[in-house]
This record gives structure tokens, C-alpha cells and sequence, in this order.
């Protein structure tokens, strides 16, 4: 079993709460170096999560031979100028989402993927129990042909992301959040939380043909979106609708599935996976039969044990790979595209499930 030799680009807030003590949980791996710009986070969190190095210089995580796999913590414009750097430098990597704000970008870091061994992982959370045992039930029919699909990821906002961040880094609460500003995160909550969803749907649902958006500026103080809602269009001729945004202060992670024969729906925060299907196909009044989806058949693992798990496969993770996160992005942008034009914009690129 290869043993894991991390280093991490990137010591602010999903470092802290994500990467660092995910890793932890990881069999036969050791973060062994952590670099970041704040001299002070980089202290705390090596004393917290007993990393023994730590660097100002990006590269010198890139460059160093003891790390064989690097994980990219970085804000989103800065993803994939480093991941082509870890991957070419023959590093495994786990790419933060989202994966980029730039189709050529996304382009460069499948290429950059393809024509290299290393084991990449680019979009995190979708390889869970609840979108495989949906792929698997829409595969055995048991949903008949499917119509719509629908998923929702949102929360409070990044101010609230970040109360908790900034306990953990043993900080004073601050302003200057760089989500807010247009100028260091480029995109706004669509990218930030409505990759989550977008996901979810081309998870269960398949590739994208098609998207038509609405984005809009709520609460938050910031130039960029904070709201958005899209209707999709997949390859196979059903429609989606997501949702999103950083001004749901009750948080939502949800998606559901719906077709001739019955329906997923499923509920993070429930932790739950419910099928339902009716008991009678002449009778509308007749109850929907309901059964609870035993998710104990799939490992329950966070995102960093399943990046280990394909790494000593070696393989690229099913569903959380280069070239759906490079769909993914291009729904993304295309969504930003259909808000400011106001109009239905096509998606060229395909992901490997459709």
C-alpha cells in the first residue's frame, strides 16, 4: 500500500476544516508540509494538526521529494495554475472545487491530467453514498425513464462559513472576507455552493445539454451573485432545476430524482435516502409506496480517503474526475453567461456520465 506523503497549498479556512482533519482519517498518510501566506495560521495549524513543515513558497511544496500528493486549498482563480504545477511535478492531487473560472483553464488541467499517471480528484463530495445508490437504483430501472431532477446547495454565507473558520485559526472575527470581493474570487455563491448541486445533478442525472439562469444580488455585500436558480437541459432530454446561494440561513443540501416508475429524494441534513414509487399505476389516489435506501452498502467515506483509495488503485476517481469537473465549470460559466445575456446558453463538453 503506497503511504501518502501530503503537502497542502493553502492554510485558510477549508485547510483548516476540510483537508487537515480529513487527512487525519486517511490510512498510511502523513501531511508533512503546509504552506500559506499568514505566518500566524500556518503556527496554529501545524501545532493543531501536528504538520512538522511549513513554507511561505508554493513551490517549495511542488518541488519537495518526500511529498508524493498535494492538496490544492487555494482561492479559485489560483486552483489550477498549481494543481498543472503538483501533477506535472508526477504529485497525485486533490483540487479544491471549484475546479476553475476559465473553460481554458479547464481545458489545460484535463490535458494536463490525461497525459500524466497521477491520480486527480476534482470535485469534492460527489462520490457519496447517496449519488451512488441514486445512480445505482436509476440504473436497475427502477425509476423508470427520468423526467426532472432537482438539487439545491446553499447556506448563510461565507461570514458564517467563517465564524467557525476563524476559531479554529484562533482569529479575531474580520470584514474583508476575499469572497466578497470581485476582484480576489472572480465568481460569487453560484461557484462557491452551486457547484455542489450542479454535481449532484450531473451525478445522478448525466451530462448537460443546455442551461438557462437568473442570478441576482440579495443581502450580501458584494458586486457578485449571491442567489441563483438555473433550469437545465440533459443530454437525454430530461430537465433539472438547481438552486443556490449564500442567504439561506437554515442551510439546504438536497437533491431528488424523478421519473415514470417512481422517485429518489434525498436529504443531507436527514441523512437520508427515500424511493418512493406508487402502488397502483390506475389509481391516483392510491398510496406511494415508500422505502428507505440502505446506504450501508456503499463505504462511507470523506473525499480524502476516496482520493486515497483510487491513488492505490491507480485510477481516476469514477465520478469525481478532471473531465466532469471541466463539464461541471462549463455549466457554471455558461449559467453566468445565460443571467447577463438572457438567454439559454448550450454546453459543448460532455461528461463521462452521461
Amino acid at each position: 500500500m503506497e503511504y501518502l506523503k501530503v503537502g497542502i497549498i493553502g492554510a485558510g479556512g477549508i485547510a483548516a476544516k476540510m483537508h487537515l482533519p480529513e487527512l487525519q482519517t486517511v490510512e498510511n498518510c502523513e501531511v508533512v508540509m503546509l504552506s500559506g501566506r499568514k505566518q500566524s495560521r500556518l503556527d496554529v495549524l501545524c501545532r493543531k494538526f501536528h504538520v512538522p513543515r511549513s513554507t511561505h513558497d508554493y513551490q517549495a511544496v511542488i518541488d519537495d521529494e518526500e511529498v508524493n500528493a498535494v492538496a490544492i486549498a487555494l482561492p479559485h482563480p489560483l486552483h489550477v495554475e498549481w494543481g498543472i504545477k503538483a501533477i506535472k511535478a508526477g504529485k497525485h492531487v486533490y483540487m479544491q472545487k471549484p475546479l476553475s473560472t476559465s473553460m481554458d483553464e479547464a481545458d489545460a488541467f484535463v490535458e494536463a491530467t490525461d497525459n500524466h499517471n497521477q491520480t486527480v480528484l476534482a470535485l469534492p463530495y460527489m462520490s457519496n453514498p447517496h449519488v451512488l445508490a441514486s445512480r445505482n437504483y436509476i440504473q436497475d430501472g427502477k425509476l423508470g425513464t427520468i423526467s426532472s431532477a432537482q438539487a439545491r446547495a446553499s447556506h448563510g454565507g461565507p461570514e458564517v462559513y467563517y465564524a467557525g473558520i476563524q476559531q479554529i485559526l484562533e482569529e479575531k472575527p474580520a470584514d474583508d472576507l476575499w469572497f466578497f470581493d470581485a476582484d480576489k474570487a472572480d465568481v460569487g455563491a453560484l461557484f462557491d455552493m452551486g457547484v455542489y448541486a450542479i454535481a449532484n445533478l450531473v451525478g445522478v442525472a448525466g451530462a448537460v445539454k443546455s442551461i438557462t439562469a437568473k442570478l441576482t444580488t440579495v443581502a450580501k455585500p458584494t458586486k457578485l451573485e449571491d442567489t441563483a436558480s438555473m433550469i437545465l437541459e440533459f443530454a437525454s432530454g430530461a430537465l433539472g432545476t438547481a438552486q443556490t446561494g449564500w442567504c439561506d440561513a437554515a442551510r439546504t443540501y438536497e437533491f431528488s430524482v424523478h421519473g415514470t416508475e417512481g422517485k429518489l429524494v434525498s436529504s443531507r441534513q436527514a441523512e437520508s435516502l427515500r424511493y418512493y414509487c406508487p402502488s397502483s399505476q390506475v389509481d391516483e389516489d392510491a398510496p406511494l409506496v415508500e422505502e428507505i435506501v440502505d446506504l450501508s452498502n456503499y463505504p462511507v467515506q470523506n473525499s480524502h480517503q476516496h482520493w486515497a483509495a483510487c491513488i492505490r488503485m491507480g485510477i481516476q476517481p469514477p465520478l469525481s474526475n478532471a473531465a466532469t469537473a471541466r463539464h461541471v465549470t462549463e455549466i457554471l460559466l455558461a449559467a453566468l453567461k445565460s443571467s447577463r445575456e438572457n438567454r439559454t446558453v448550450d454546453i459543448t463538453s460532455r461528461s463521462s456520465l452521461a
